[in-house]
């Protein structure tokens, strides 16, 4: 799209059908990522996809229709770096060793998504109050698997090579969840923001520990 003589976008209320949508979720997208969740309003996002504010509206009926969305495509953001860690693991010696690398690597990609995309990591957990989101495809990444589902996974894998017995399966993403997102948030937003990112990683990978002895 041209600039007009004084540089800025010109409007435009028309798109290719089906373009307008993922251009208003990609504009809200970088709005959070440098702004957080507050930042993701109509306005600001029709501006930046270029076209007038009530083009918004045939897609998205207020501010929180779209929010929800955004968050839903922010956290499929966490579940690729989560994936993006699993993927790099080097060989492992065996099963069991493997199956503890990659449930590892979900905490880690988790960790590191929260610290070079605060913004994002924000919104990515801003708008559901439940757990309904926990398992939608807007949510998902390459895998398929959501962050939750994610989890889930390794957790199961600890339990298939006998790491994790069996009885003690249900409910353990919530524990694990909770420990790892409570230093996201306190590396990002917290008293341990101001923590050297060789620190902070070394924190994460405490907590990590500290949940397999727990499980």
């Amino acid at each position: 799209m041209a600039a007009t003589e004084s540089g800025k976008k010109p409007k435009r209320d028309t798109y290719r059908h089906g373009d307008l949508r993922n251009a208003l979720i990609r504009a809200g997208l970088e709005l959070a990522r440098t702004g957080g969740p507050e930042a993701v309003v109509l306005r600001a996002v029709t501006r930046e996809a270029g076209v007038v504010p009530n083009a918004a509206y045939r897609h998205f009926a207020d501010r929180a229709a779209l929010l929800h969305v955004v968050s839903q495509a922010a956290i499929a953001q966490v579940a690729r770096t989560m994936e993006a860690e699993q993927a790099a693991l080097p060989p492992a010696a065996d099963t069991t060793a493997a199956a503890r690398a990659r449930f590892r690597a979900v905490g880690t990609g988790y960790l590191r998504f929260a610290q070079e995309e605060p913004g994002l990591f924000r919104t990515a957990f801003h708008v559901p109050g439940d757990m309904t989101h926990a398992a939608d495809d807007d949510a998902a990444g390459s895998s398929g698997k959501t962050p939750f589902e994610l989890l889930g996974a390794a957790l199961d894998g600890l339990v298939e090579t006998g790491i994790l017995p069996e009885d003690r399966r249900p409910g353990a993403e919530f524990l694990a969840w909770s420990a790892v997102h409570g230093l996201a948030v306190l590396l990002i937003d917290g008293p341990l923001r101001g923590l050297h990112p060789a620190q902070a990683h070394d924190a994460g990978q405490h907590v990590i520990d500290m949940i397999e002895r727990g499980i």
